[in-house]
C-alpha cells in the first residue's frame, strides 16, 4: 500500500519530535513515509519533494520545524496538499520562534499548526483529515476518542472517591 502521509523534518534532531507523529499514525493502520527535508539546507529536495508529492499518492504532509520553521510553509506555497506543521522547541526561544514562523502565514498559503513538539496532535490530525474519505479510518477515529473520554470519566470517578 502506498502512503498517504508524509511525515517531513528539517534535521535528524527533530526526529524524537515527529516519531511521535508517526506512532499515531501507525496505530491507526495509515501508511506514512518520514524523511528529512531541510528548507534552508536543501531547498532543490525540498522542492522536488514538495512538487511531486501529490503524484506519488500522498494526501497530507506533516511538517516539523525548529528556529526559523520555514519548512511547513515553503511545501504548503508548492502543493496543494493540507500541510500540518509541527514547531519544535529550540533551546534559544523554547520554541515560540518556531511556532510563530509557522503559524504567521500570509493569505492564501494556510498551514495548519499544532502546540509546540506536539507530533502527536499533528498525525490524530491527519488521520481525522484522513477521515473524510476513509470510513474505516473515521471508526477508529470515533473508537479513540471514545477511549479518551472513558478514560476522563474514569479518573474523574477516582478523584470523586479520594476527594483532592
Amino acid at each position: 500500500m502506498k502512503p498517504l502521509v508524509g511525515i517531513i523534518m528539517g534535521s535528524d534532531s527533530d526526529l524524537p519530535v515527529l516519531r511521535e507523529a508517526a506512532k499515531v499514525l501507525g496505530d491507526f493502520g495509515i501508511e506514512y513515509e518520514i524523511t528529512i527535508v531541510s528548507a534552508h539546507r536543501t531547498p532543490d529536495r525540498m522542492f522536488k519533494y514538495a512538487e511531486e508529492c501529490e503524484e506519488r499518492g500522498l494526501e497530507i504532509i506533516i511538517a516539523g520545524a525548529g528556529g526559523a520553521a520555514h519548512l511547513p510553509g515553503m511545501v504548503a506555497s508548492l502543493t496543494p496538499l493540507p500541510v500540518i506543521g509541527v514547531p519544535i522547541r529550540t533551546s534559544s526561544l523554547q520554541g515560540v520562534d518556531s511556532l510563530l514562523s509557522i503559524v504567521q502565514m500570509p493569505e492564501g498559503v494556510p498551514v495548519a499548526t499544532v502546540a509546540i513538539n506536539n507530533a502527536k496532535n499533528a498525525g490524530i490530525l491527519a488521520a481525522e483529515i484522513l477521515g473524510v474519505a476513509y470510513p474505516e479510518i473515521r471508526k477508529k477515529i470515533k473508537q479513540y476518542k471514545e477511549k479518551l473520554k472513558k478514560e476522563v470519566e474514569k479518573k474523574a470517578e477516582n478523584l470523586e472517591k479520594i476527594g483532592y
